[in-house]
Formats: structure tokens, C-alpha cells, sequence
């Protein structure tokens, strides 16, 4: 293999590992009832290197202790809500799982 065929072999793997992960999107808001098994089965569905966004109307707090006991890491984001036309919590909170 000559030399710039190396390097563009090199270049490829760069541009392959700095890509983004793929991303699914579970809104539990739309779910009728807990959504404790929606949001397993979401997980239990993702890539070695694909992330969950999870959304909800709540800070979902008892399940970062589940996450962390079954190996994923999470960052928690509150954001103001801009559908107008919702008068329901003006909140809602964005939790991206990945697996540690």
C-alpha cells in the first residue's frame, strides 16, 4: 500500500470515530401510565455506541439510580417549554443515556 493510500485510510478512521452516535428519542410524555418499561425497552434496543433522549414533563430522578447500576451515564437538561399552546408544566426535562 503506497503512502497516500495510508494516510487516506488514516483520514477515514478519524472521520469515522469523531462522527456522531446514532440518537434515538423516547417523548414518555406521550405514554399512557409509567414508563419505566418503555424507557428499558428503548435501551435495551441501542447500539454499543447510540444514545437515548429521553423527555419528559418531570425530572425523572428514581431512574438515574437504575441507569447508573446498569452501566449508562446520562446528562440532565431542564428546558422552558415553547408550545404556547400547552398550558400544562411550563418545563420539561431532556436526559441523554449513553452506555458508559
Amino acid at each position: 500500500m503506497s503512502q497516500n493510500q495510508n494516510q487516506n485510510s488514516d483520514q477515514n478512521r478519524n472521520q469515522n470515530e469523531n462522527q456522531p452516535s446514532s440518537e434515538q428519542l423516547l417523548d414518555v410524555r406521550t405514554i399512557d401510565g409509567p414508563p419505566f418499561g418503555d424507557i428499558m425497552s428503548a435501551l435495551g434496543s441501542l447500539d454499543d455506541d447510540g444514545q437515548l433522549r429521553l423527555v419528559a414533563g418531570f425530572e425523572p430522578k428514581p431512574l438515574y439510580e437504575v441507569l447508573e447500576a446498569r452501566g449508562f451515564t446520562y446528562e440532565t437538561e431542564c428546558r422552558e417549554r415553547t408550545d404556547e399552546d400547552n398550558d400544562d408544566d411550563d418545563e420539561e426535562w431532556h436526559v441523554l443515556i449513553e452506555t458508559a
